[in-house]
């Protein structure tokens, strides 16, 4: 690390925790007072009594802003490839906070404060800094038992251990800037229930104006929006909030503008950046000699793909550009030296089209490629300078490899998995998943369905571990009855990778008397690790060698927990105040919401979209519980209880594969029901028990502190599979049920 990016180092650790300290230090109950400060701060009462819009403009921001920093904090600082739900985390931290803080003085600093310090963190083009945060990866890496691509794994010493301490020194600023972000939020929220006059109806237009932030940011992904959109969007929010002190607007308008203009100039690259419906996409034109000779493509800066012209004109014309290669055998190009001329060819995941422009340069009669993400895919209309997509040979799917192959009802001659990789999906709680339902047993067992009698299939994989082509050896070869064959491919100007191939026995034993095949077969080192298990539905996590909790993991959880307990002791929040029926109530509730959201991404795909349909079910499920209790007949608690216990054992028993029907919007109606019928039921006890004590604030920052201690428990699932986090859920709802307060009648409660 250079001098530049120490001292950036120092003054991102410094000014982070020593905001947050400071921060943290306003809300206790001997604060401090400063004259500045009371300018900017407020008691919720000078917002006047109970206010409907003030509840649905709080509520909708509330799901907004979280959607917002986890999408773009996500996208933009690669330490979160490490921790699926850091953020997430970070989130509820914030809301308990603002919900037991509810009654106190609200500091508009404590907003303010960390999104611009985020900001400065993201886009400032200090050189020093930008160093810093490239750094982060390795830096967790080298303490990791997981294989991020790219980022080199050490063996545990001294060196690894001061690089994995420096990035937990840069990750707790981090965490605790978007915590404090949510108080304020968490605050009028909380202020707001306390004192409606109908609790229960209060709390459903809470639901339904969560819903309303997440259907917004949602529609500013679809239309493909850059981020200074999405700022701009909350700001206008956050200053609707403060609108009646003024003040407070003269404090929002120049801090939130800030915000808005650096993110606005944020890029000083030269590339062209683009944000789809799932990810943040770079394009940077490729030049020899002045020449745009292709584009490199970054998703969520991280390389994803060399876009390339491999027609014979091009390669003609340009052979310093190709030499020492031979296109024909390159990447792209050698499926078709494997099934010359294939009647019909599958691609799965076929990017800005170089496999489909190989497939019709090589004679493919028709060609079906699926790609999930349709700014990719314009992209490759637009820009590939063979235009493949513009062949009538060519039909397009914008839809999830799994759920395409689980769907598909014919058979293909050639089958080409092109370098799928989890590592470039954005999901709601990071920009990396390490959960990959295309490489599963079950997902191999149902492409081979679809290969023809006499057709192939081939995955095509850049392999950095030699465990990583041992699963896929072994998951090929366990749905296909045989061992593939292994070849390397390499390319000086396309793509470099190792292809496992099987499919049809016949023409297999045809292509091992090939001379020039049985080179490349000899040049693909053999793997030799015995021990590595193949990947499931259930433990789909392709980048870990072996189950377990990652030193990584357990250790950063550690600290985590530890922030969040000095974050409690810090602001006078003991375990006194905690409302454990509520806790638990919280805890659990993450994990059936966790379990349901991966096992909807099986059905439609790895992606942060996913996420929201699964918070929107959810809630839908949440306010036809409180109708339920409010306007419907009585319901107890044991008997919800019960309904909350059948329910979870019927999804953990339900095979999800069973889901997949053809229209997809029945396929999500029924998927959510049947995944998340849990919550429906828990609702039921939550809102009862949260009438029970008048919607009492301090009960929902127990839920919500109970649900962070959730997000923790999520990574069990790294070790005992999805199942699991069901199995620890029924444990969590049976200890709410231990700490549920006296409802007396039980039936009034709502009332």
């Amino acid at each position: 690390m250079g001098l530049e990016a120490s001292i950036a180092f120092a003054l991102v650790a410094l000014s982070g925790l020593g905001a947050s300290v400071f921060i943290l230090d306003l809300y206790s109950v001997d604060a401090p007072r400063f004259r500045w400060n009371d300018r900017w701060s407020f008691e919720p009462a000078e917002l006047g009594n109970y206010s409907r819009p003030l509840l649905i403009t709080a509520s909708l921001l509330g799901l907004f802003l979280e959607l917002l920093l986890i999408r773009w904090i996500s996208s933009e600082i690669r330490i979160f490839a490490y921790f699926k739900n850091f953020v997430l985390i970070a989130c509820f931290l914030g809301f308990g906070l603002g919900f037991h803080y509810c009654r106190r003085r609200i500091h508009l600093i404590s907003m303010l404060g960390p999104l611009l310090l985020l900001s400065l963190l993201v886009t400032v083009p200090w050189s020093g800094l930008r160093e810093l945060i490239e750094a982060l990866p390795t830096w967790l890496g080298a303490y990791s038992e997981v294989h991020i691509w790219g980022v080199p794994a050490l063996e545990t010493s001294s060196q690894s251990l001061a690089a994995f301490v420096g990035a937990v020194t840069l990750s707790v600023p981090i965490f605790t800037l978007i915590a404090l972000t949510f108080i304020p939020v968490g605050q009028l929220t909380g202020w707001s229930l306390e004192t409606a006059p109908n609790g229960i109806s209060a709390y459903t237009v809470n639901i339904l104006s969560s819903w309303a932030g997440i259907i917004l940011f949602s529609a500013l992904s679809f239309m493909s929006l850059q981020p200074v959109y999405w700022f701009g969007v909350a700001a206008a929010i956050i200053f609707l909030l403060v609108l009646l002190l003024p003040v407070a607007r003269v404090a929002i308008a120049v801090v939130l503008s800030a915000c808005v203009l650096l993110v606005a100039f944020s890029d000083g690259t030269t590339s062209e950046v683009f944000w789809s419906p799932y990810q943040k996409l770079s394009l940077t034109a490729a030049e020899l000699d002045g020449e745009n000779v292709g584009y490199h493509l970054e998703t969520n800066n991280s390389w994803y793909q060399k876009v390339v012209d491999l027609s014979p004109d091009f390669v003609a014309g340009h052979p310093k550009l190709f030499e020492g290669t031979t296109v024909e055998w390159g990447a792209y190009d050698l499926p078709y030296r494997l099934h010359p001329t294939p009647g019909s060819t599958l691609i799965l995941g076929a990017g800005m089209g170089n496999d489909v422009a190989a497939a019709l340069r090589n004679g493919s009669e028709r060609v079906v490629a699926v790609e999930i993400d349709p700014l990719i895919l314009r992209l490759g209309e637009e820009r590939h300078p063979e235009e493949p997509y513009a062949s009538p040979k060519v039909e397009v799917f914008v839809d999830d490899a799994r759920s395409f192959i689980e769907r598909a009802d014919e058979q293909y001659d050639l089958i080409v998995f092109s370098l799928l990789d989890s590592h470039t999906n954005v999901s709601h709680f990071s920009n990396i998943r390490i959960d990959n339902y295309v490489y599963t047993v079950e997902a191999m067992e149902a492409a081979r369905q679809l290969v023809a009698p006499d057709g192939l299939f081939i995955i095509k994989f850049q392999v950095e571990q030699p465990w990583i082509a041992e699963r896929l050896r072994k998951l090929v070869k366990q749905a296909f009855g045989a061992d593939p064959l292994q070849m390397l491919t390499d390319s000086t100007f396309g793509t470099s990778g190792r292809l496992f191939v099987s499919g049809s026995p016949d023409r297999i034993q045809k292509l091992l008397r090939n001379p020039r095949v049985r080179r490349h077969i000899r040049a693909a080192p053999q793997t030799e690790v015995d021990h590595v298990r193949v990947t499931t539905d259930d433990w789909p996590y392709f980048y870990q060698e072996e189950p377990g909790l990652p030193a990584s993991v357990i250790l950063m959880t550690l600290v985590l927990v530890g922030v969040c307990w000095l974050a409690l002791r810090r602001t006078d929040i003991g375990g006194g105040s905690i409302q454990w029926h509520f806790f638990f109530l919280g805890a659990g509730f993450l994990l059936v919401e966790v379990q349901a959201v991966s096992k909807m991404a099986l059905l439609f795909g790895t992606t942060w979209i996913v996420n929201s349909a699964v918070i929107s079910v959810v809630l839908i499920l949440t306010v036809l519980a409180n109708i339920l209790v409010e306007r419907g007949p009585s319901v107890s608690t044991q008997l919800a209880y019960l309904g909350l216990a059948i329910s979870i054992a019927a999804a953990y028993a339900l095979p999800v594969r069973w889901l997949f029907v053809d229209n997809v919007w029945l396929r999500a109606v029924v998927a959510g029901v049947a995944l998340c019928l849990p919550v429906f039921f828990a609702g039921i006890i939550f809102v009862k028990g949260f009438a029970n004590v008048k919607f009492d604030g301090h009960a929902m920052g127990s839920n919500l502190f109970g649900a962070l201690i959730g997000g923790m428990l999520e990574s069990f699932s790294l070790w005992g599979g999805l199942k699991s986090l069901l199995v620890i859920a029924m444990v969590l709802y049976a200890a709410s049920y231990v700490f549920r307060p006296n409802m007396g009648s039980d039936s009034s409660a709502a009332t």
